[in-house]
């Protein structure tokens, strides 16, 4: 160690100048013309290593990563595109599906809340896949609205996380409030003496508390394991909205493995739960093609077929999104594949349920006739007792 004042240049060199000049310099100046070439010169050059900490290496790759994962403030979606007429198309376009997804979800839930000849399992599932409708469409669209709008791209780092989290809890809480509603159609039309028994009041409301869990706890998870990773490769994130495998191609650490068997577990839960599905539509279609009428039939197919479409191009497009080769990955069809999955079941699911559905159809209108006549006598006949003061 240096002593206190003492410098590296003074531990190096001769005490005495004329000791260290070299013969026939001593008592002159010498320059360092002279001094050039001689050990002395060297000594003057070389740095006191000894006395220094020796640095602690650390690898480029590790430095790059450790920095730009430490610089990331807000990531760059996906623009749908880039002039400024078919931008303002793509927020009037998702303007008026965000817009019929919600008076479609809203109109549903408000029947089913209001309406007591509503109260059924049936109508209480329904009532909870109006709400996770809701959630996910208003978690992905506004944000895409409003960099349309404004003509930018950004979204922050906190922003995207929240996205990130919100669009998987309620889209993996609706694929198993899916499952709950097939096992309640099975009952119903397979076993309708045990219907009341097998699905009381209790055992419906554990069911969707059960949905709504589980994929609380799965969007959790997939978030924590997805933002703990290093992301060292831009900012650029290829799609609309936030989205797993498009963060995950940030990330040049081999962590992101670990996020890919989750994703891989998840998918096997998720195909599990859509053979229970399928098999669950399979035995109704088997009871349905035993019944008598041909109306009966017509009808019990034209209610659930389309309901399987629905959930068959939400689990395709959705396994497709997830488990596909990066080879196979362009900037188009990611987004195509996204807006199948994310836009539209949440847009579409109000008129499958319940355009085939005469109570609720009946309900809807009775909701609307009793607030088109309230408002009309709200403005023609003012509240009795009410003055201005003077």
């Amino acid at each position: 160690m240096l002593a206190s004042g003492q410098s590296c240049r003074e531990t190096t060199m001769p005490r005495s100048r004329t000791e260290a000049l070299p013969a026939g310099t001593q008592g002159k100046t010498a320059s360092l013309r002279e001094l050039k070439g001689t050990w002395q010169w060297r000594m003057l050059r070389a740095p006191c290593r000894r006395n220094l900490p020796s640095p602690v290496h650390v690898p480029h790759a590790q430095r790059q990563q450790m920095s730009n994962s430490s610089s990331i403030t807000q990531f760059l979606l996906l623009p749908f595109a880039h002039t400024r007429d078919l931008q303002l198309c793509h927020f009037w376009l998702f303007l008026g599906i965000s817009l019929a997804a919600l008076l479609g979800n809203g109109l549903i839930i408000t029947s089913t809340a209001c309406d007591q000849h509503l109260h059924t399992p049936m109508y209480f599932f329904l009532l909870n896949l109006s709400l996770l409708d809701l959630g996910c469409i208003s978690t992905t669209v506004p944000k895409s609205m409003a960099n349309s709008f404004w003509d930018t791209r950004v979204i922050s780092y906190t922003g995207c996380a929240a996205q990130l989290f919100f669009f998987l809890f309620f889209i993996l809480a609706e694929f198993y409030l899916l499952t709950a509603m097939s096992y309640d159609r099975y009952v119903a039309i397979c076993k309708p003496l045990h219907y009341g028994t097998l699905l009381g009041s209790r055992a419906c409301v554990h069911m969707a508390a059960a949905a709504w869990g589980a994929g609380f706890l799965s969007a959790l998870l997939h978030t924590a394991n997805t933002f703990s990773l290093p992301l060292c490769r831009g900012n650029a994130v290829e799609q609309f909205f936030c989205e797993i495998p498009q963060i995950l191609k940030l990330s040049c650490s081999h962590s992101y493995l670990r996020e890919v068997g989750l994703l891989v577990l998840s998918c096997f839960v998720g195909f599990g739960c859509f053979v229970f599905i399928v098999g669950s539509y399979v035995q109704i279609f088997r009871a349905v093609l035993r019944l008598p009428s041909e109306q009966g039939r017509q009808k019990a197919f034209s209610t659930c077929v389309p309901h399987l479409a629905v959930l068959f191009l939400l689990v395709s497009t959705g396994t497709f999104a997830y488990l596909k080769p990066p080879s196979i990955s362009f900037p188009s069809l990611d987004l195509v594949v996204s807006v199948l999955y994310s836009v539209v079941p949440p847009a579409v699911n109000p008129l499958i349920y319940s355009l085939r559905n005469q109570e609720l159809k009946d309900a809807v209108r009775k909701l609307v006739t009793a607030g088109v006549s309230a408002a009309i006598h709200c403005l023609l006949y003012p509240v009795k007792g009410f003055h201005f003061r003077s």
